[in-house]
């Protein structure tokens, strides 16, 4: 317990908390029991002799965040269990001690089957916790991921918030860059926490944005917050991409202020991080744009995990097409998209307040960014810019990857002004970047032709 001590510590020098990340795992891998069932009285007596020596050693310690159920790993539900009887059990051990639980609500049905369009992953996190709100111990607070799927580059919020009303709260997103650039594309991810936070909720009719969810629908307001999956490596400049360390920055600055805009805190570490204000301006367009042009060329209109399946990175357009994990985008030769609508699809849409669902409901309401998360749609269907669906797709993966040329050739006129060191970091980055960007371009719009057999309207070139 030494090593544990002396991380804490550290720790405690500097205001950090510390939590210890748990799973039921089964079959039993320590101790002496034959379950890890949640409501076992044996399972309880274990766990509070375990947490009165944790806190022996470490006084300051934080409590527990688990993650259960999910991506076929067990959790309560291995016992028939629900997710607020594992999450009060722990939370009773930690009372007397004033820990918490940080209980992940990223849970979903791995073993979905691709046949079954009624079943929707998305729909995993607010069936399984909107049915407990209030259930839960005052010490134990939900953290759930800002959109319904996994972190996507762009997804709708999670519908939970606004519903859940007497359960303490905390937004989860992620700095990480799985699933959107891997820390190699430049994609300022801020831009679109701060869209996310501004959604208003509309929970129970009144003006409810999702940045004051936490403190406003949470029973004990210090209890609730928001957290990151961090970025941070062993490289010198700590997250590989010199420009991915605005992320790590955003986060914090947003962790103090939820109402912050992307662009003051995007001027402040460009201001804090180069000398020259010529490589400031020059890498504040870059990223300026960088959320939407690495989501254009990787998410057309809301659909997601057209990634490679092994390395969530490069395009898989079918990847996950026929898999378990269910997220798919049915394209087929009639249209592209997933029914969540109430009338004809997964009814996914109607778990948002009434006001929200009868606008994504309805494909003239709909917005446009979201249109394929929504609605299965032809490839002649027009968009609110009066452009097809198939000509926006063809069209914004050519223009992400001009956007990435233009990108380098911006870059390169900051040589010599700032760290060869950091000035070759960021331009190998930008040109592997132009590379994948280049697949996605080639590989997504000769996917999308051979189903719809439409041309670009511009003639470019497809490889059909």
């Amino acid at each position: 317990m030494r090593r544990i001590r002396d991380i804490s510590s550290i720790f405690h020098r500097f205001g950090i908390t510390t939590f210890l990340s748990v799973n039921f795992a089964a079959p039993i891998r320590f101790g002496d029991l034959t379950t890890a069932d949640p409501l076992d009285p044996a399972v309880l007596a274990w766990w509070q002799r375990k947490v009165k020596k944790i806190y022996a050693a470490i006084p300051n310690f934080g409590g527990f965040l688990v993650k259960a159920d999910s991506e076929g790993q067990p959790g309560p539900f291995t016992y028939h269990r629900n997710h607020a009887d594992g999450a009060n059990m722990l939370a009773a051990a930690l009372q007397p001690f004033g820990g918490k639980v940080i209980w992940r609500a990223f849970v979903y049905d791995s073993q979905q089957d691709w046949r079954d369009r009624s079943v929707d992953r998305a729909r995993a996190a607010y069936d399984n916790f909107k049915p407990l709100d209030g259930k839960f111990s005052d010490n134990v607070i939900l953290q759930v991921k800002f959109g319904p799927i996994d972190f996507q580059p762009r997804e709708p919020v999670q519908p939970l918030f606004g519903a859940l009303m007497h359960t303490n709260q905390i937004i989860e997103f992620q700095a990480a860059h799985e699933y959107t650039g891997h820390a190699i594309d430049t994609n300022y991810l801020m831009t679109q926490w701060t869209q996310l936070m501004a959604f208003n909720t509309q929970s129970q009719g009144k003006n409810l944005p999702l940045r004051d969810i936490p403190g406003q629908c949470s029973p004990r307001r210090e209890n609730s917050g928001i957290a990151a999956v961090s970025n941070i490596g062993r490289d010198v400049n700590w997250t590989g991409n010199k420009l991915s360390q605005a992320n790590l920055y955003a986060f914090g600055r947003l962790a103090w202020n939820s109402q912050i805009s992307d662009q003051t805190v995007l001027q402040e570490w460009c201001q804090l991080s180069f000398a020259n204000p010529d490589v400031q301006a020059s890498v504040s367009k870059i990223m300026g744009t960088s959320n939407q042009v690495y989501a254009d060329y990787t998410a057309p209109l809301g659909i997601g995990f057209m990634v490679q399946s092994q390395t969530h990175y490069g395009p898989g357009p079918d990847d996950y097409e026929f898999d378990r994990w269910g997220t798919y985008h049915f394209a087929d030769r009639n249209g592209v998209g997933v029914d969540r609508t109430i009338a004809t699809g997964t009814g996914y849409a109607g778990l948002y307040s009434p006001q929200n669902a009868a606008m994504y409901e309805s494909l003239s309401t709909c917005p446009d960014e979201f249109l394929l998360f929504f609605h299965h749609v032809p490839y002649n269907h027009l968009l609110h810019d009066g452009k097809t669906v198939i000509q926006h797709i063809y069209d914004t993966h050519f223009a992400g990857y001009a956007a990435v040329q233009d990108y380098i050739t911006l870059w390169e006129t900051c040589a010599g002004k700032l760290s060869e060191e950091d000035y070759q970091n960021i331009l190998d980055r930008l040109t592997a970047q132009l590379q994948n960007a280049r697949e996605w371009r080639d590989q997504i719009n000769t996917f999308f032709y051979r189903f719809s057999g439409i041309p670009d309207a511009h003639g470019r070139k497809i490889y059909a």
